[in-house]
């Protein structure tokens, strides 16, 4: 991310937004320890051991319903890139070589219009 004035750019982020497959200890420990702020939801089997613990169980961690709900506009601009991904291997015989999508940076899916 480039500065606005002088001296070496960031390259931490502003804010981590991860869905419930990056709730771990070691994760949000690693986050912390570098002081990157964080929305991760807790997975229910930690919901669950923590509130097995009783008191000793820890507080949980803190979650913000309102950011959380921004997470979806990443995802759906990198779906329309999944969906046009490389064939599977089985299936690449199958298509001709000019009808695989290739991404263009900054435009989105184009097509090879050789045939």
């Amino acid at each position: 991310m480039p500065r606005l004035g002088p001296g070496r750019p960031r390259v931490r982020p502003a804010h981590v937004l991860g869905d419930k497959g990056y709730s771990s200890r070691a994760i949000r420990t690693w986050l912390r320890h570098r002081g990157i702020p964080h929305t991760i939801p807790e997975r229910a089997d930690q919901v669950r051991n923590r509130l097995r613990r009783g008191s000793r169980g820890g507080r949980p961690p803190a979650f913000d319903k309102q950011v959380y709900k921004r997470r979806n506009v990443a995802e759906r601009c990198f779906n329309p890139m999944a969906r046009h991904r490389d064939p599977l291997r089985q299936d690449r015989r199958a298509l001709p070589s000019s009808r695989h999508p290739r991404l263009a940076p900054d435009v989105g899916v184009t097509f090879d219009d050789n045939s």
